[in-house]
């Protein structure tokens, strides 16, 4: 790898993707070299420039973060992705980092904190922020099994799609499938939790600290 830290922003905002792109450039040793405002973007334009860091968002229309994190470690197992969020649970870091993404930093984190994941990264390094890693330790020692952890990777975004009062056609355009498959989505996911209706969705997430009360 050069001395220059090659970088892709992969975020649906374009003021967000500026911001930081102005952000990392103030650091000599950065350089963003590509963006995409989706995760199927993020995925072809991966494959032309191959940077040596994506730095992406993982709430976003389309196949979303979470599937584009698979799609690109499949075809590159030494794909180098940071994760930056504005979910500030424990279940997004471990979902992320079990699909091969190498750190999780929540959107509050400070300027400095992003420049310093993306060269531990670069590094082939995992960064975790500290009040994200203490949750997900806390969790593990306590030996508490969150329900929604037994969903896929889709299954938990239709269920939080539906926990923010989402309808099946929202839900069905926003991550581009049929209303069919998104129903089928909902069936597993009621199956899976025990849950007979969207209350009961919506208080499992909340119960889950995914939403707010």
């Amino acid at each position: 790898m050069s001395t220059t830290i090659r970088v892709m922003l992969v975020d649906d905002h374009a003021v967000v993707r500026m911001g930081f792109k102005l952000l990392l450039e103030s650091d000599q040793a950065i350089q963003v070299i590509a963006e995409a405002e989706s995760g199927e973007q993020g995925i072809k334009l991966y494959q032309e420039h191959k940077p040596d860091v994506v730095v992406m968002d993982i709430t976003m229309p389309g196949i979303g973060g979470l599937e584009a994190i698979d799609r690109i470690r499949a075809k590159d197992e030494h794909a180098r992705i940071l994760v930056l969020s504005a979910h500030e649970d424990s279940v997004h870091p471990k979902r992320v980092l079990n699909a091969g993404a190498m750190g999780y930093l929540t959107k509050r984190s400070a300027a400095e904190e992003l420049i310093k994941a993306i060269h531990t990264v670069a590094a082939g390094k995992m960064y975790l922020e500290a009040n994200v890693a203490q949750q997900m330790a806390i969790q593990q020692i306590s030996g508490q099994q969150n329900p929604v952890d037994i969903l896929s990777d889709r299954e938990f975004e239709v269920f939080m799609a539906l926990a923010k009062g989402k309808t099946t056609n929202e839900i069905a355009d926003t991550l581009s499938l049929s209303p069919r498959t998104v129903g089928t989505h909902l069936y597993n996911i009621k199956q899976k939790l025990n849950a007979s209706n969207s209350a009961e969705i919506v208080l499992i997430a909340m119960r889950s600290g995914l939403i707010d009360p």
